[in-house]
């Protein structure tokens, strides 16, 4: 070995270190864990694949799955049109843009503890939200949106929207940025009209940041923990995969191997996902 790939190589180690320590062996020794019976106290018994025949009987887990199933595809379809919409409108010319911009984009920077324990006391019994619902001539929960099966769920992935339109809105806003005003002069010139040029050719040409978006979106979606944790700890059937690990490995059970074959299948289906994602992306047919 060269002294130049020797010195990368050094220069490279606190990294492979890092990574083969915290990353590359907790993977693996979760992975051999997932077939054994785990527990903090009583050691491990090797189960085989009785973990992953459980969880698929266990019906606090399938609900998790239904909930995170319906987290993702409730908020990324909704998050990206209004990202998107609001991409287009602070991509204009006009005073105070800068502001605008700014003010879209900071929910997205603000810690998420700090922004679900502010929607917790706005969606209590006598909160604001209960409030406007009351002044529109609605009959909000009794006990408040957050303490009712029926609406917990639908009212985390709300604030969740809220929060994460700012961040995509500015890649949006780079795509948009990318795209030669050289096409838009020359269809103006052609007699396209703006709806005409929306569909012909922004939206065509933001199909790659479109199909980013909803990537980064749903692994982060699928791995929704923090919002649960803290707002509703599990209950009124809020439930999401991650908060099933978490709450059967560290909470209640202790039951590290089952926990952690439910983390490999979550695995699965993030890997899933994502593999028909970057093939979507690959594809050279338009998608719209």
């Amino acid at each position: 070995m060269s002294g130049r790939k020797k010195t990368a190589l050094l220069l490279a180690s606190p990294w492979i270190v890092t990574l083969l320590l915290f990353w590359t062996v907790p993977l693996v020794y979760s992975f051999i864990i997932g077939f054994t019976d785990y527990q903090l106290l009583k050691g491990a018994r090797w189960v085989g694949f009785s973990n992953y025949v459980e969880l698929f009987s266990d019906e606090v887990f399938l609900a998790s799955i239904k909930n995170t199933f319906i987290f993702v595809f409730g908020t990324i379809p909704i998050t990206t049109v209004v990202a998107l919409g609001l991409a287009l409108l602070v991509n204009g010319q006009f005073k105070g843009r800068a502001v605008f911009r700014a003010g879209f984009f900071l929910p997205s920077i603000t810690s998420m503890v700090v922004i679900a324990l502010i929607f917790t006391s706005l969606y209590e019994r006598g909160g604001y939200i209960a409030l406007l619902a009351r002044m529109a001539g609605l009959s909000p929960p009794e006990h408040g949106f957050l303490y009712n099966a029926g609406t917990a769920l639908y009212s985390i992935m709300a604030m969740d929207v809220w929060m994460s339109v700012g961040y995509y809105m500015l890649i949006f806003l780079a795509g948009l940025k990318a795209i030669p005003d050289e096409l838009y002069e020359a269809a103006e010139v052609a007699g396209a009209s703006a709806v005409r040029q929306f569909f012909s050719i922004t939206l065509p040409l933001l199909r790659p940041v479109a199909l980013f978006i909803i990537v980064i979106n749903s692994i982060k979606s699928f791995q929704v923990f923090v919002e649960i944790f803290v707002m509703t700890h599990g209950k009124f059937d809020t439930s999401t995969m991650v908060y099933f690990i978490y709450d059967a490995g560290l909470r209640t059970d202790f039951r590290l191997g089952y926990a952690s074959a439910a983390a490999y299948v979550l695995f699965v289906i993030i890997a899933l996902f994502s593999i028909l994602q970057f093939y979507l992306m690959r594809r050279r047919r338009p998608l719209w």
